[in-house]
């Protein structure tokens, strides 16, 4: 058994590995009473990186002059709103998040796992902290011969009665019962810190759910108008084909690419009807009966300021490394368990009570019966003990590496969307230039062909080009959305894990 096996409060003395420390049992009981064993649960360390990549962030990110292409600032300590969404300028994306905290059934069972995990505490709470106290009445007819007890004469009937309360408690003395209750606590903890992780999750999946619908709602109008421009020059080459300037290859051609844009229509429909549907299943609703809005880039604004946690205090906000830590605290605690399992026990009981042989001397003074008992009891030889000890230190060791685990996952999210933040910014501001070199390019065209310097086919081809790079820019605006809300849930969404009341 190692040193830190077992922690004192008062004044203890190691037992000794040998079959002798039975003998000494009670001498120890006393030295025990003060003493918890297993070692106190103490937090991970946080990182002591100080930042995210290996790469310099840029305070700023790059600028595009249209909508949602504005500058975003990073701000290092900004504090988090918890409901960080109102920051995207939505109201029907911030009246469907409230609607989805209130009816989401996956909230309502982490609310239920929540409870329960607190009554589980409460009943082992009672049970082990009080002593427990229960009476019993009984009766019963019994036929007893004479001889059995070596007398003459026939067997006697008699009823006998009986009532008694009786009084039992098990003695802590190693702190099984104190770490058993910390365990609990540690797990009442983990699934409030999943609830709130279940939380920022839901609000994330919605926001980034409602962007996508507008962009697939932008994509869907940019790539009809592409089409009809395409209809409308298959007929202007149909025309020229039939007054022999064109050729029938010609045609063929363009009628082949108008189909395939086409074909996108459809896909953009079933995305944008999914996203629908994703939608009023993660607030509630059944699909079919679900208002859900149509969503609109337009309706959107990029925040200007982005709150920056150091990896220091992430560790401490966000819900998932906060659970992990909870789960890494009840490892601890259980392994305590574990080990008091190997220390006496005593159970300390009590019992008074009376037997009569009429109920009416059931309450009578020379009826009354009792008993005192404090056994202690010491395994000698119990294979099970040490080898249930060594796999409760093989889970708390599953358990700290799997914290770790956690925490590399957050900082990788973290680095991962700060990486997006900058590199999609910089999209965006080529595929604006693109879009507004686009733009003068039919316009010129336009004038052209209202000289009589270009075809209507070079317009139609100029609408076509224009169309298809605002296809890529709206993409490219509403990933800049996108960034920003993941941001925010990489950041813990405004959770403060230090604000768990402990048990």
């Amino acid at each position: 058994m190692k040193t830190d096996d077992l922690t004192c409060t008062g004044q203890c003395t190691k037992p000794s590995q040998s079959p002798a420390r039975a003998l000494t049992s009670l001498a120890l009981v006393g030295l025990l009473a003060g003493c918890a064993v297993g070692p106190d649960f103490k937090r991970p360390e946080a990182p002591t990186t100080s930042k995210y990549t290996v790469a310099t962030m840029p305070a700023q990110t790059a600028l595009s002059t249209i909508p949602l292409g504005e500058v975003q600032t990073l701000r290092v300590g900004r504090e988090v709103s918890s409901e960080w969404w109102h920051s995207l300028g939505s109201y029907r994306l911030d009246a469907l998040i409230a609607l989805a905290l209130q009816n989401s059934p996956t909230l309502a069972s982490a609310k239920s796992t929540l409870r329960q995990a607190q009554e589980l505490h409460a009943a082992q709470a009672g049970s082990t902290r009080y002593p427990q106290v229960d009476a019993s009445i009984g009766a019963q007819r019994q036929r007893m011969s004479s001889s059995g007890l070596g007398l003459a004469g026939e067997a006697r009937e008699f009823s006998l009665y009986n009532t008694s309360v009786g009084v039992n408690y098990r003695l802590d003395l190693a702190g099984g019962n104190r770490r058993a209750l910390e365990a609990l606590a540690a797990r009442v903890d983990y699934r409030s810190h999943e609830l709130a992780g279940a939380q920022l999750t839901l609000a994330a999946n919605i926001t980034t759910t409602a962007i996508v619908r507008a962009k697939l709602a932008g994509q869907l109008a940019a790539t009809k108008a592409m089409v009809e421009a395409q209809d409308e020059q298959i007929n202007v080459t149909r025309e020229r084909v039939r007054f022999g300037q064109a050729a029938p290859d010609e045609l063929l051609a363009q009628q082949t690419q108008t189909e395939q844009t086409r074909s996108g229509l459809p896909l953009l429909l079933k995305q944008l009807q999914q996203s629908e549907h994703l939608l009023a299943t993660l607030s509630g609703q059944a699909p079919g009966d679900a208002k859900v809005p149509d969503f609109t880039l337009a309706e959107f604004k990029l925040p200007t300021e982005l709150p920056l946690v150091m990896p220091s205090d992430l560790v401490r906000r966000r819900p998932d490394i906060q659970a992990a830590e909870a789960l890494l605290h009840a490892a601890n605690a259980e392994y305590g368990v574990a080990i008091a399992k190997l220390y006496p026990q005593i159970n300390l009981s009590a019992n008074l009570g009376s037997q009569a042989l009429t109920t009416g001397a059931l309450f009578g003074g020379n009826s009354a019966v009792w008993s005192v008992l404090g056994p202690l009891t010491q395994s000698l030889f119990n294979p099970g003990l040490p080898a249930e000890k060594r796999a409760s230190l093989a889970a708390l060791d599953a358990a700290a590496e799997n914290y770790q685990g956690v925490v590399l996952d957050a900082l990788r999210n973290v680095a991962d969307t700060l990486s997006a933040l900058e590199h999609d910014a910089q999209a965006l501001s080529s595929l604006a230039f693109a879009d507004s070199t686009a733009q003068s390019s039919l316009e010129s065209t336009g004038r052209q062909y209202a000289l009589g310097a270009a075809s209507y086919t070079q317009l139609l081809i100029a609408r076509q080009q224009a169309q298809q790079n605002s296809i890529a820019l709206v993409a490219a605006q509403a990933q800049r959305l996108a960034d920003s809300a993941a941001l925010f849930q990489a950041m813990g969404g405004g959770y403060d894990g230090l604000k768990v009341k402990p048990y």
